[in-house]
């Protein structure tokens, strides 16, 4: 059995996740994890971010609860009067996890404007 960040392996292909979450950790490459809702994405994520020693914070964000107006502005953060509603400057989630790691959970849930933005930054 091997452990890794709270995580429990016995099986030969968690093993190789494991390899690769240390291998990918200390890097600063862009990871993209794949699996079928529940199998421990954003673990593996967290594992990620742990192991890479990273001092910003971890964080996560489910791109499917809002709708795509309103995750944009989560996303980027808006300044005060940018839309009805906005009564103050608000930092986005992508400036938040600065320094740390940003987990976008479910993002082929995104449109594809907002899918080009977030590639573009």
């Amino acid at each position: 059995i091997q452990t890794l960040n709270g995580m429990l392996a016995r099986s030969p292909a968690m093993h190789r996740v494991f390899e690769l979450i240390r291998r990918a950790a200390p890097t600063k490459a862009n990871v993209l994890i794949r699996g079928e809702s529940g199998v421990g994405k954003e673990l593996v994520a967290r594992a990620l971010h742990h192991e890479s020693g990273r001092s910003g914070p971890f964080v996560a964000v489910n791109c499917g609860a809002l709708p795509a107006a309103l995750m944009e502005s989560e996303l980027f953060g808006h300044v005060k009067g940018a839309f009805t509603g906005a009564s103050s400057d608000a930092r986005g989630m992508i400036a938040a996890a600065s320094g740390g790691t940003l987990f976008l959970d479910e993002i082929g849930e995104l449109g594809p404007a907002l899918q080009v933005k977030l590639l573009r930054a």
